[in-house]
């Protein structure tokens, strides 16, 4: 009985395997030969619902905008406003849609590719000091448009940076939305690279020894300046 029982899980065991195998086999290569589209995003209303089986729910679209990023002043909510705000400088069309996995974050007009970083010395939580102030210009791989693959390459995409402060410290005063509040300094790749071609993070200080702050009324006009677009 115990021989009948070893020899039924030994066949069970070895069937499992079969079955493995081959599903690893037929995926494996359905997956490596699979082309999947890039999905085009278009921009939402606010107005879309949630639904479950097209029966739609009393929640929106906005509603979850509104849950998910209405503390303008967390760290990743304020980097994404940071880029809107450059957008609007240069006059980024109203129906742009943030494209999360680009090799830079926003490009003119004219084509100048523009990678921009934000910081800020009041953060949403309690301090006990103001945040002390850096920027990420970390080299990234680009990523392949036609494979979706990372490139073995690291390098800086963008032709250049716009680090945007967020000034203010006055934690009952402080708006994002005010954009007096912030100011930009706006530098050359090429000037960061001299910086440090592997350097992951920069200081405000340094920053400052390389160019002086501008308003947002004057970025877009400081942005064309910067590689000598008339």
């Amino acid at each position: 009985m115990l021989s009948r029982l070893n020899n039924y899980i030994g066949i069970e065991r070895f069937t499992t395997k079969i079955y493995d195998f081959a599903d690893t086999f037929i995926n494996g290569a359905a997956g490596k030969n699979m082309k999947l589209d890039e999905i085009k995003t278009k921009p939402k209303s606010g107005d879309e619902r949630l639904n479950l089986h097209d029966n739609l729910l009393q929640y929106n679209l906005i509603d979850f905008w509104r849950w998910s990023a209405s503390d303008l002043l967390s760290n990743a909510t304020r980097g994404i406003l940071a880029e809107f705000i450059v957008g609007t400088a240069i006059g980024m069309p109203k129906n742009n849609v943030r494209a999360e996995w680009d090799d830079y974050d926003l490009k003119t007009q004219e084509g100048i590719k523009i990678e921009v970083k934000s910081a800020a010395f009041i953060q949403s939580w309690e301090q006990n000091k103001f945040s002390s102030i850096s920027f990420n210009i970390k080299p990234g791989k680009a990523r392949d448009l036609v494979t979706g693959k990372r490139t073995a390459i690291c390098k800086r995409h963008a032709d250049i940076y716009v680090f945007c402060l967020l000034k203010h410290k006055e934690k009952s005063t402080i708006d994002p939305l005010k954009l007096e509040q912030w100011e930009f300094y706006v530098v050359p790749t090429s000037t960061i690279n001299k910086y440090g071609i592997e350097q992951s993070k920069i200081g405000l200080n340094p920053v400052r020894k390389m160019v002086k702050p501008v308003g947002y009324s004057d970025l877009n006009e400081t942005i064309k300046k910067s590689l000598a677009i008339k």
